[in-house]
């Protein structure tokens, strides 16, 4: 995923997300190594240790991911302003369009009490 989480497109986001689907594969997978190798009569600590640092470290590299993609959903749906979006343009415009819908409205009665003031 690029540096600036917040500049991918929904393609990179699933991609994102099937890596982390994979690393949490690979996580319980280092962590069964582990377990496997300790349940022997005599473990290899160089395995247990290897397979244990995998694990911590994919562990680690999947909650960053997790979190980058947490705190993307949360601004997107607070609609706070981010790259990809245009929520934040679209609800601008509709505001916009409401206010000058109103604006004509109320030039348009006070266009109706000006005729009605200069025919009495």
């Amino acid at each position: 995923m690029s540096n600036n989480s917040m500049a991918a497109s929904p393609i990179e986001r699933i991609q994102a997300l099937d890596n982390i689907e994979k690393d949490i594969a690979n996580v319980l997978q280092y962590a069964g190594q582990s377990l496997a190798e300790l349940s022997k009569d005599k473990p290899a600590n160089k395995q247990v240790e290897t397979h244990t640092s995998q694990f911590l470290k994919t562990l680690t590299s999947v909650e960053t991911e997790l979190t980058k993609q947490i705190s993307y959903l949360t601004q997107v749906s607070t609609g706070q302003a981010h790259e990809g979006s245009c929520y934040s343009s679209q609800k601008t415009l509709q505001m916009s369009w409401h206010r000058l819908q109103h604006i004509k409205n109320e030039i348009s009665e006070l266009e109706r009490l000006k005729n009605l003031h200069n025919h009495r």
